[in-house]
């Protein structure tokens, strides 16, 4: 709760209060303690506060009891009363916006592949470091030719295309190895399978939309429901590292305000640091470092300071350490660091106060107004404002459906990217390779027809020639046919006329009176006429027929 426009967050054994100076919360922060000594209650609180003062704050809901913001607490009163002497102690709900990466418990979040870059992505699909160049490589040639990797599908399309021309791009870029495409083909296919694929898309997530304030200036409370994400603790931790990347990279230098832009509170931080590449750490605290001067405060939540790198843990200068247990010696080493981190308090050994410390009890030392360490203090936790443990479902569920984020994000946007132009040159280069084909079917086929008629031609015209030698002879025939009868024909005629002649030329010279020794000399002239008309009959045949005989 804010008092005197501080951050009232607990209460130290000796009744001093203690609190966090709002223009040092972006010097960033630690929550630590086991399992079950109040680290939630403590990020609670100081969400609260936050928002209250008029700071938008993202929480990771690791273990999903933190849907409890959004209605007032019960009973909380009476224990602000009795335990810290708050009289005006107000149990309220807080403006809370609510988001899921699967889209189940929240508004879905999305980023895109391009925006998620390589480096995060090869941490993501735990890729070896020659599948990362080769993934560096895709990425670049996308770039290069203006294809947008927005989600799954066009960064497959787009390892598939970079492998049919791994023969061109490892000249350009390198080694493009098929092995290594599979394995990233492979390592997509896993990331599916666990729900993963709905990570990527449009609309991507605008961070900015995190940085809102109600109608009565209190600050938005940001929930990311990780109940099912933290299963996949490679997908939280990346996530959570993009996110501190794209703050780093999207808003602008203001240096130190009076209170922050935003507040970040990473649960089970540890995940961002677990098997992380040395390069990928040195990142990490880059941007934890620098993020600073943007505004952004970011508070890690682990079981034990240890889990921080110590180049991570230096610039968190704002802690509550809940209690510790030590039961073995990594254990005690752990706990001295942690009790060693702090400022010394003369009035109690810290390394034992650790140890004995109990629920809802912690060990605090925030930065004074200089931005000096304050003097640890053993201290009691404020209890939260709102509701403790979950929401009535009903009323999450009505929050997620009034919100204008709902109609922003819920339904999938796919524009054209890098899959449809890809699907789109393949498909016009397999109709062109159909044409050809088609084409060339079509030469052949024209030059088979050609050969068919030729041939056709060439047969047509052996029987036409065949058949005019038989029409000739049998023209022939015909007219030796027709010679033969029309020589009979004046042979008879001719003999006709000779034997009437002949007749006629007897009966002439007689006088039509013969006797009978006459007869042979009648006949004998008849036979001669009738051999000298034959013979000029058929002189007469052979000048109309052109015969020699």
């Amino acid at each position: 709760m804010l008092k005197d426009s501080k951050l009232y967050i607990a209460k130290s054994t000796e009744g001093k209060e203690l609190y966090l100076l709002p223009k040092m919360a972006n010097r960033h922060g630690l929550i630590a303690g086991a399992t079950g000594t109040g680290k939630t209650i403590t990020m609670k609180v100081m969400a609260e506060s936050f928002s209250d003062l008029g700071v938008p704050v993202f929480f990771s809901d690791v273990k999903g009891d933190l849907t409890g913001m959004l209605s007032p607490g019960t009973g909380m009163d009476v224990r602000a009363k009795e335990k810290f002497d708050i009289d005006d102690f107000q149990q309220k709900g807080y403006p809370t916006r609510f988001w899921d990466i699967f889209g189940e418990a929240g508004h879905p979040v999305r980023v895109t592949v391009s925006d998620m870059g390589p480096t995060l992505l090869a941490r993501l699909l735990n890729l070896t470091d020659v599948q990362e160049g080769v993934l560096n490589i895709v990425f670049k040639v996308a770039d290069d030719q203006g294809l947008l990797l927005l989600d799954m599908k066009d960064l497959r399309a787009m390892l598939k295309y970079v492998s049919d021309n791994q023969a061109e791009y490892t000249a350009l870029y390198g080694n493009v190895a098929s092995s290594s495409v599979g394995a990233i083909q492979r390592a997509l296919l896993t990331f599916e399978q666990e729900g993963g694929e709905g990570v990527f898309g449009e609309p991507m997530l605008d961070i900015r939309d995190w940085m809102r304030t109600d109608v009565d200036g209190r600050g938005v409370i940001n929930i990311l429901s990780s109940a099912k994400l933290i299963n996949s603790p490679t997908v939280y931790a990346t996530f959570l590292l993009w996110m501190m990347t794209e703050l780093f990279e999207k808003l602008p230098e203001v240096g130190d305000l009076e209170k922050p832009r935003m507040v970040f509170f990473f649960d089970e931080a540890h995940l961002l640091f677990a098997d992380a590449p040395k390069a990928l750490v040195q990142k990490i605290v880059q941007v934890v470092k620098l993020i600073r001067s943007k505004g952004v405060g970011i508070y890690f939540i682990s079981q034990s300071p240890s889990d921080i790198p110590d180049d991570v843990l230096a610039q968190l200068s704002n802690r509550v350490q809940h209690g510790l247990r030590a039961y073995t010696p990594a254990e005690q080493k752990a706990v001295k660091a942690a009790a060693n981190a702090f400022r010394a308090n003369p009035s109690f050994n810290s390394e034992d106060a650790l140890m004995e410390i109990g629920v809802g009890e912690a060990l605090v030392s925030f930065l004074d107004e200089s931005g000096t360490p304050e003097v640890v203090e053993k201290a009691k936790i404020l209890p939260p404002q709102s509701l403790m443990g979950l929401a009535d479902q009903t009323a999450v569920s009505t929050a997620i459906v009034t919100s204008e984020f709902e109609l922003k994000y819920r339904e999938t946007v796919d524009r054209e990217s890098a899959y449809e132009i890809i699907m789109a040159a393949e498909e016009k280069l397999k109709e062109e390779k159909a044409q050809a084909a088609e084409n060339a079917a079509l030469e052949k086929q024209a030059a088979k027809d050609a050969k068919e008629a030729e041939k056709l031609t060439a047969k047509e015209a052996k029987e036409a020639e065949k058949q005019a030698a038989k029409e000739a002879k049998e023209a022939e025939k015909a007219a030796e046919a027709k010679k033969k009868v029309f020589e009979r024909a004046a042979s008879n005629a001719a003999s006709s006329i000779a034997r009437q002649v002949s007749t006629n030329a007897v009966n002439s010279i007689t006088g039509g009176k013969v006797k009978s020794t006459d007869k042979i000399v009648k006949q004998a002239a008849s036979t001669a006429l009738s051999s000298v008309m034959r013979s000029g009959t058929q002189a007469i045949v052979r000048g109309i027929f052109g015969t020699k005989k």
